[in-house]
C-alpha cells in the first residue's frame, strides 16, 4: 500500500504541470476539458470589464449597504474555520466562527481599525457562503455577472450560489476541500492560493477532529462529540509540523490573484487562502460555485483514494 501510494503520487506530478495561465475567457468546450482533466487554470483579467471593478471602493460600498444587517464570522486570529489546539482541555478541534448579525456600516469600521468599540479587537470577515450575493448583498448583484457564462454552457446548469467575501488581510482559510466547480474572481485587493490535487490526500495528514464553535468571549465551546470532522492537520507552508510518511511527495502550486482575476478550483482540490488589502484596506472577492458532477468514475474514485489514504495511516498510527 505504501508503495503504490508513493507511485501514484509520483506519476501524478511526472504528468501533470503547474497552473495554465490564459488570457481570455475559455471556450465551453475548452472550460470542459479542464473539469474533464480536474486541472485548474487561471484568467488574467478575466472579470475585469465587471462594473465592480470600476465602482467597488470603500466609499461606494459604505453608500450603497449603510446599515443592511449582515452576517459576519468573529475569530480571536482570523482564523475561521480551522484546526485549533484547546487551552483548556489539549484537544485539537475543528474550530467554527461565532457569527452574529451586525450592520454593514459596523462591521466596515472593524475592516478598516475604525472600530468605536477598541473592547472588541477580534477579526471580521464575511463569509457566508450561502448564497449572500443574492441575498444580504443584493444591492451589488448587478455590478457582477448572473453566472460564468462558460462554465454554466458546459456544465449545462447555473451556479448553487454566488458568494462575496470581504474581509482584511487578517483572515485566512486553512487547507480544506469542497464538492464544487469554483470559479473564483478578485474584486478588491488580491488574494494568494496553495492548491494540492486530490490526489494527496495521504500527504496532508486529514484526521477526523470532533467539532467545537468560539463564543462570543472567543472560548472554543465543543459542539456533539459523536460528529467528526474529516480536517487537514498537514500545512504546506509548516512542512515539518505534523506531516506524514507522503507529505514530502507533495508539490503545492502557488497563485495570486489580483483585481480582475478569476481562477477555476476544480472540485475536491485542497486550497489554503490568504488576502492582501487594497489601498483602502479591504479585501474583497466573488465566487461560483457549480456542484460537481457525481456521475462517473470521478467521484467514486476520488472517494477511494481518499479512504485508502485513511487506511494507510491509520495503519502507521497503529505501528
Amino acid at each position: 500500500m505504501d508503495k503504490a501510494t508513493e507511485e501514484m503520487l509520483v506519476t501524478y506530478h511526472e504528468l501533470n504541470g503547474g497552473i495554465d495561465v490564459l488570457h481570455e475567457c475559455p471556450s465551453p468546450l475548452e472550460f470542459m476539458r479542464y473539469v474533464a482533466k480536474n486541472r485548474p487554470f487561471m484568467v488574467r483579467a478575466g472579470c475585469s470589464a465587471w462594473p465592480a471593478i470600476r465602482s467597488w471602493n470603500v466609499p461606494h460600498l459604505r453608500t450603497n449597504l449603510r446599515d443592511t444587517p449582515i452576517k459576519v464570522a468573529i475569530t480571536p486570529y482570523g482564523n475561521a474555520d480551522s484546526v485549533v489546539r484547546s487551552a483548556s482541555d489539549g484537544v485539537n478541534y475543528f474550530v467554527k466562527p461565532f457569527e452574529k448579525n451586525e450592520p454593514f456600516s459596523v462591521f466596515l469600521s472593524h475592516l478598516l481599525g475604525q472600530n468605536p468599540d477598541q473592547a472588541d479587537s477580534f477579526v471580521r470577515y464575511s463569509q457566508t457562503q450561502n448564497d449572500n450575493l443574492r441575498s444580504e448583498y443584493v444591492s451589488l448583484y448587478e455590478d457582477v455577472e448572473p453566472d460564468i457564462r462558460f462554465a454554466s454552457i458546459a456544465l449545462q446548469r447555473e451556479p448553487d450560489a454566488i458568494n462575496l467575501w470581504m474581509g482584511n488581510n487578517q483572515s485566512t482559510t486553512a487547507l480544506h476541500r469542497d464538492n464544487y466547480e469554483n470559479i473564483y474572481c478578485q474584486i478588491l485587493g488580491s488574494k494568494e492560493f496553495v492548491l494540492l490535487p486530490p490526489v494527496e490526500t495521504a500527504c496532508v495528514n486529514e484526521q477526523f477532529l470532533p467539532g467545537a464553535t468560539y463564543n462570543a468571549c472567543m472560548e472554543i465551546i465543543p459542539d456533539d462529540p459523536s460528529l467528526k470532522i474529516p480536517s487537514a492537520v498537514w500545512d504546506p507552508d509548516r512542512p515539518k509540523e505534523s506531516p506524514t510518511r507522503f507529505s514530502h511527495l507533495s508539490r503545492p502550486m502557488r497563485v495570486t490573484l489580483h483585481s480582475g482575476d478569476m481562477l477555476y478550483l476544480p472540485a475536491c482540490w485542497y486550497h489554503k487562502v490568504s488576502q492582501k488589502d487594497s489601498e483602502e484596506g479591504i479585501c474583497c472577492s466573488v465566487n461560483y460555485w457549480y456542484d460537481m458532477d457525481f456521475d462517473g468514475t470521478f467521484h467514486a474514485t476520488n472517494a477511494f483514494v481518499r479512504n485508502m489514504a485513511w487506511t494507510v495511516l491509520e495503519e502507521h498510527k497503529s505501528h
